[in-house]
């Protein structure tokens, strides 16, 4: 997808979250971006933790919204990415850290490290971070229990 397109993604879906401020009477601007091959839209300012919800849940729903509206206009499957106040983020990074700390284990003790549970976009950050430190990494368990197992084998796949 051009850059041109990832654009009109963004725009298409700042419209539709500025509505849904609107309708809410809720405060925030809106911010876009291209970042890699993907459009991000955030919702900064105001107080917004109830558009968040609990672990995300909330946040995850709007997104899914967000690109349902731009698959509306567009005719084509988004890959938008929402974030609000910053929570995506945090949880990156503390996805991160919880990470690199287990890939110093993995190295010092060979032993595999399972991380606690965490959302796809968490195990993505962590599987990227993993395969860019020569490591292995896979995701077991199911739902909210799915986490992600760091190994210093190859045999694992990363989801």
């Amino acid at each position: 997808m051009s850059e041109t397109d990832l654009e009109k993604e963004g725009d298409i879906a700042a419209d539709f979250l500025e509505e849904l401020l609107n309708i809410a009477d809720l405060d925030g601007d809106i911010d876009i971006d291209v970042d890699g091959n993907r459009a991000s839209v955030a919702i900064v300012g105001g107080d917004n933790s109830h558009l968040v919800g609990s672990d995300g849940e909330t946040l995850d729903a709007l997104q899914e919204l967000t690109r349902l509206a731009v698959y509306r206009e567009t005719g084509e499957r988004s890959r938008i990415m929402l974030d609000i106040d910053g929570f995506r983020v945090e949880r990156r990074k503390a996805a991160a850290d919880a990470a690199n700390v287990a890939i110093a284990a993995v190295n010092t003790s060979g032993e595999p490290t399972h991380l606690a549970p965490m959302n796809a976009f968490e195990r993505k950050v962590v599987h990227d971070l993993v395969a860019a430190a020569g490591l292995a990494s896979g995701s077991e368990g199911a739902g909210a229990d799915r986490h992600v197992v760091i190994s210093r084998g190859s045999g694992d796949d990363a989801e």
